[in-house]
């Protein structure tokens, strides 16, 4: 899909829908997903959701134990998978032994993710938002296609952000080895590569039948914040500086279960039946952003533009093909 295309549907839901009214009506009997992080924050909201429509969901958990201590009420419709999306050779022995089961795909969301962090680098030197964000899913989902394509109208669902906007994808030099590291420009990139990473799928397998998009939560206090000092999410605005929550940004802020529901949406609707490689917001297509789009909505067109797309998808191939 082009610029062009983040145009609404106009859908009929609202930011504030959670996932169990988006899937209200919805049978996923005998499908599967997988949901990565899939037991924290909005994604055990996903994997609760997807479940109360009959889906098995399996998901992927660095933290095995404590995977299975926050499903066990799922216990019987989800299975939870030993890999850590920071050491990309756990990645291919995840995607290795759910081919082994020669099972089909349904839906695959990337929803694991790190936010601000300190510079940290994995596998060959990745700057480690960038690699667990982008390229340890795009992996991921590169190495499952042909249990998506198995199935019938697979969707991939990538988490982006709005922070897409503070970042285009720093093109010479996207590990920061050359220039002083910001953990909020590495966001930033790292959620534009997710949203590119849609489009660059959708265009590749939309022939078979697998349809991608890229969907922006909402703001919502979450785990994502754990590398975020007091101090700092008071000066960004999130919080009193005696630890409550404004007024104004209670009012924007959206609870674990609103978080999931436009993944829900990207995942499920059938208002999406023959579209694909979009950005989605507040349960729908999200407008393309102008003069008078606000930092938190909207979509800028470096997030969702073809040649873009395919240039990342070349980048991150060659990054990968070193790991």
């Amino acid at each position: 899909m082009a610029v062009s295309d983040q145009v609404p549907v106009e859908s009929g839901l609202h930011a504030k829908s959670t996932a169990l009214d988006v899937i209200e009506g919805v049978d996923l009997s005998g499908k599967i997903a997988i949901v990565t992080g899939g037991y924290s924050g909005i994604g055990t909201e996903t994997t609760r959701a997807l479940v109360s429509a009959g889906a098995t969901v399996v998901v992927p958990a660095r933290r095995k134990e404590a995977a299975e201590a926050e499903l066990k009420d799922m216990a019987g419709q989800t299975i939870v998978m030993e890999m850590d999306l920071a050491d990309i050779a756990s990645v291919r022995r995840f995607a290795d032994a759910f081919l082994e089961t020669n099972r089909q795909l349904d839906l695959l969301i990337n929803n694991a993710g790190i936010m601000a962090c300190p510079l940290t680098r994995i596998g060959p030197g990745w700057e480690s938002q960038f690699g667990v964000n982008h390229l340890a899913h795009m992996e991921l989902a590169r190495l499952l296609a042909p249990a998506l394509v198995r199935a019938e109208r697979a969707r991939v669902v990538a988490l982006s952000s709005t922070a897409h906007a503070m970042s285009d994808i720093l093109w010479d030099d996207p590990h920061f080895n050359h220039q002083e590291y910001n953990k909020w420009v590495a966001y930033g990139q790292a959620k534009t590569a997710n949203s590119l990473f849609a489009v660059g799928f959708d265009a590749k397998y939309k022939a078979e039948g697998v349809r991608a998009f890229a969907v922006h939560p909402g703001g919502i206090f979450t785990p994502l914040q754990r590398h975020l000092p007091e101090e700092e999410m008071v000066a960004l605005g999130w919080k009193n500086a005696d630890g409550t929550i404004p007024d104004a940004v209670q009012a924007m802020f959206k609870t674990p279960e609103q978080g999931a529901s436009t993944t829900i949406w990207a995942a499920t609707s059938p208002q999406l039946a023959g579209r694909g490689g979009v950005y989605c917001e507040d349960c729908d297509i999200g407008r393309l952003a102008d003069e008078n789009s606000q930092r938190w909505e909207h979509v800028r067109p470096w997030a969702c533009d073809d040649e873009a797309a395919q240039r990342l998808w070349e980048v991150s191939e060659k990054m990968l093909a070193e790991a």
